[in-house]
């Protein structure tokens, strides 16, 4: 490859632009520098090079009539300019009275003649228009700048079918305008409810976002407040340098090469113990106080959570407020507004995006950051890789004890002779591992898909970190597709493994099975998924009550975070831990056997509590939890569990208080209203179009592309690469399959990339050299990073300020 255009990770020092002249001035100047054709496009007083629907969109005109009138131009303004003067747009071109010249004549330009006789229905649309602007000019809904703005834009065409088409978008964009008029009367114009109802309908999902915002806040689960998010937080092992320096805007040269940093355990510090107490209290979570002597003494707790009471009722609220007719209708017309809203941006924009694409050296889809952020590690490698691995262990370590069955300690061969079986007879067909047939809403088929050639002692070896052999086999298996993602160097994975619950011992054993077995990587971060099994655990007499899963759940991570040393392998270990997953079948039914849900130390009943139960307990005791780890300077946790996979749409309501993301999450498209909470509080959904397929919900009926289209923080994910994919990068099998069945542009991708950087745990430090510098703190990518052009981000960031202005102005009183 030539010098002056390596393949490289860091361009030079770029800082995001402000909104505003002085950063168009700014980005011109970056575009005279790199591209002078580029820059041709810029306007003389500091425009934007590419003047975009969305870029207007941005300014203090909303859309609506006031912002189709800045963009496609006033039609009273015609008679005073003519459309030749040089850069006027495609929609101000179109919306002008395009036939009279600055004389009232017929227009003798190429682009009129031969159309300049205009059909009496057009010409009646034009009047209409023209009185319309006239009326909205009068209530002072016009900005007296759109010309000017529009001045730039060379691409004209203004022939009579693009005046029409301009005509019926605009037509179609007279929606709801909210003004800032004290006139009752004209308030709400537009909206068919009244005053009184729209500010019913605002007040009540405003109060919905602070229910959440409460719990985020009471839970610590802001990226910004995560100390490992802070400057000066050590990653070790340390992450990869970057493979290139810069010298120049045009040049660049290898960096000296950086060899991969090998963990040592000596050279981790292990933090000194805490002086604080902790307990778990009769409501079944856990209380941290100053001191032994304060806890003794009953002395308030210095962590603080949500009783269970408050819980309900809050969730009850977003319940009730879902479930209304008025919030539905409303609701449903909004998200039905960023559908329109998005084509029209699309029709638009489109060129625009790829120019601006174009021009961003280096970056295209398969070298953008891309996280798997919702992977489970069981199934994380494919079915040739773990067949291929099966038989390389046969024929290397066929004498290996593995397993121990009815007391006699079985070797790797004596399990395959038990199945007679042999190396030669394995194969992908014998695996039975994929699940594309008969595990259509049949969820407890596709558990079984985890057993090889349906043998669950083959999983217990090959698949578990606890067994005989210390998980050494799965050790090795994980390794191996881990080396696989380090090579891709551009795609990183949250892998899920599991803490049941049904021993204290558990957090240690894996603990010790990452540390010992060496499985660290900067590509691979950590979340703990917790089965939703205790009626299974209760049947087998692990446990009596439920307050006995909590305590196994989260005792180990207080003791280690009041004393490391008590657990030094387990604090190592959570420092590489991203948050809690909640897994299980959500299509079993869920029966309210209680008026009031039981503290858990009285649920001793057989049943499986509800989904919401698990909820709240994991929330409340994380939120403890985070409290005091961040007390002492640790990482802290976030809650992304499985919901509307199946089930209840309660179950997405409970998350939309309790959790930070998601995976799944199809099931808001039956819920319009909790949709909308969900797109205004951009709540993360990882979701995994081939697993619905497969489980519960074909391709071409899938919303991800609608929810992608309307704005909501959407990204792919694989779910379980063994069951659903072939090939030895699943995630861009997930991208690949997207883009063909919804004719998926780069820029869509890219921005899906993007999404997946944002809602991973990955450390800031990371984050920033993946997509922006300012990310964190200003929410600015740079598009040298992600390869999402501005104009994408400003339109996307636009419409959602624009959805809580709407909000701001109905519940203004």
């Amino acid at each position: 490859m030539a010098p002056n255009n390596p393949p490289v990770d860091d361009l030079p020092e770029y800082s995001p632009p402000t909104q505003g002249p002085q950063a168009n001035d700014m980005l011109g100047d970056e575009l005279a520098e790199e591209n002078p054709s580029a820059a041709s496009l810029a306007s003389s007083d500091g425009a934007h090079p590419y003047m975009t629907y969305n870029s207007l969109a941005s300014s203090n005109y909303e859309a609506g009539p006031n912002f189709v009138n800045s963009y496609f131009g006033s039609l009273n303004a015609s008679n005073n300019a003519h459309h030749h003067e040089q850069g006027q747009g495609p929609a101000a071109a179109a919306m002008l009275k395009c036939k009279q010249g600055p004389t009232g004549e017929n227009c003798a330009c190429a682009s009129c003649r031969g159309s300049s006789a205009v059909s009496p229905m057009i010409e009646a649309s034009l009047d209409r228009n023209q009185q319309e602007q006239q009326h909205e000019a009068d209530k002072g809904m016009l900005p007296d700048w759109s010309e000017t703005l529009l001045a730039a834009d060379p691409d004209i065409d203004d022939d009579v079918t693009s005046r029409r088409i301009e005509n019926e978008i605009r037509s179609m964009m007279r929606r709801v305008h909210v003004n800032s008029h004290n006139d009752d009367d004209d308030e709400f114009e537009g909206m068919s409810e009244s005053a009184d109802e729209l500010r019913r309908i605002g007040k009540a999902l405003v109060q919905c976002m602070g229910l959440r915002n409460k719990y985020m806040d009471i839970s610590h689960q802001h990226e910004g407040g995560n100390p490992k998010n802070r400057p000066g937080w050590e990653i070790y092992p340390p992450p990869p340098k970057p493979a290139w320096h810069h010298t120049g805007r045009s040049s660049s040269k290898a960096a000296p090469p950086h060899p991969n940093v090998e963990f040592d355990i000596s050279k981790v510090d292990i933090p000194e113990a805490d002086q604080c107490a902790f307990s778990m209290g009769e409501d079944g979570v856990y209380a941290v106080y100053e001191s032994e002597e304060a806890r003794a003494q009953g002395a308030q707790p210095v962590t603080n959570a949500p009783s269970i009471r408050e819980f309900y009722m809050d969730l009850n609220y977003v319940l009730d407020t879902i479930s209304d007719g008025p919030v539905k209708t409303w609701t449903y017309r909004r998200l039905r507004y960023l559908d329109a809203r998005w084509q029209l941006y699309i029709l638009l924009n489109e060129r625009e995006e790829t120019m601006q694409s174009k021009l961003v050296p280096h970056r295209d889809l398969y070298n953008v950051r891309k996280v798997d952020g919702h992977v489970h590690l069981a199934s994380a490698m494919n079915q040739k890789h773990l067949l291929r691995f099966i038989k390389y262990k046969l024929k290397t370590e066929p004498d290996r004890p593995v397993i121990v069955r009815d007391g006699q300690t079985l070797s790797l061969r004596q399990v395959f002779e038990s199945l007679n079986l042999t190396a030669y007879d394995l194969s992908i067909d014998t695996l039975d591992m994929h699940a594309h047939k008969g595990a259509y809403h049949r969820f407890d088929k596709f558990n079984l898909k985890y057993n090889p050639i349906g043998e669950s002692r083959l999983r217990e070896i090959f698949m578990k970190t606890d067994n005989f052999i210390d998980g050494d086999f799965f050790a090795q298996i994980t390794k191996e597709v881990i080396s696989d993602l380090e090579q891709s160097k551009y795609q990183m994975a949250e892998y899920r493994i599991s803490i049941y619950g049904r021993s204290p011992d558990e957090w240690d054993k894996l603990a010790a099975w990452v540390v010992d077995h060496k499985i660290f990587s900067s590509n691979v971060r950590w979340l703990i998924q917790v089965p939703r099994l205790y009626n299974v655990y209760k049947a087998g007499g692990h446990v009596q009550n439920f307050e006995q899963v909590l305590e196994n759940l989260f005792r180990p991570l207080f003791e280690v975070t009041r004393d490391p040393a008590s657990h030094p392998k387990l604090h190592i270990f959570l420092q590489r831990v991203v948050g809690f997953d909640s897994v299980d079948d959500e299509s079993k039914p869920e029966r309210r056997m209680h008026k009031k849900y039981p503290l858990p130390r009285f649920w001793t009943s057989t049943e499986n509590p509800p989904y919401t139960y698990y909820c709240y307990f994991t929330m409340a005791n994380m939120a403890t939890l985070n409290q005091w780890r961040l007390r002492r300077g640790f990482n802290t946790f976030v809650f992304r569990p499985h919901a509307g996979e199946a089930g209840d749409t309660e179950h997405l309501a409970a998350t939309f208080l309790t959790a930070q993301a998601i995976n799944h999450g199809i099931l808001l498209r039956k819920v319009p209203a909790l949709q909308y909470l969900y797109y205004l509080q951009q709540i993360g959904l990882a979701m995994s179009p081939l697993s619905n397929n497969a489980l519960f919900l074909v391709y071409e009926r899938n919303p991800f592309n609608t929810y992608f289209q309307r704005g909501l923080n959407v990204t792919l994910s694989t779910d379980d690469p063994l069951q659903f994919h072939f090939t030895k990068e699943p995630l861009m099998e997930e991208y690949s399959v997207a883009a063909q069945i919804w004719k998926y542009s780069s820029v869509d991708m890219c921005e899906l990339a993007m999404n997946s950087v944002i809602q991973s745990g990955f450390e800031a430090e990371v984050k920033r050299h993946w997509i922006g510098r300012e990310y964190l703190e200003t929410g600015q990518t740079e598009v040298h990073k992600t390869n999402v052009p501005l104009c994408r981000l400003k339109y996307r960031s636009s419409t959602l300020e624009q959805e809580y202005a709407v909000i701001g102005q109905m519940t203004k009183e």
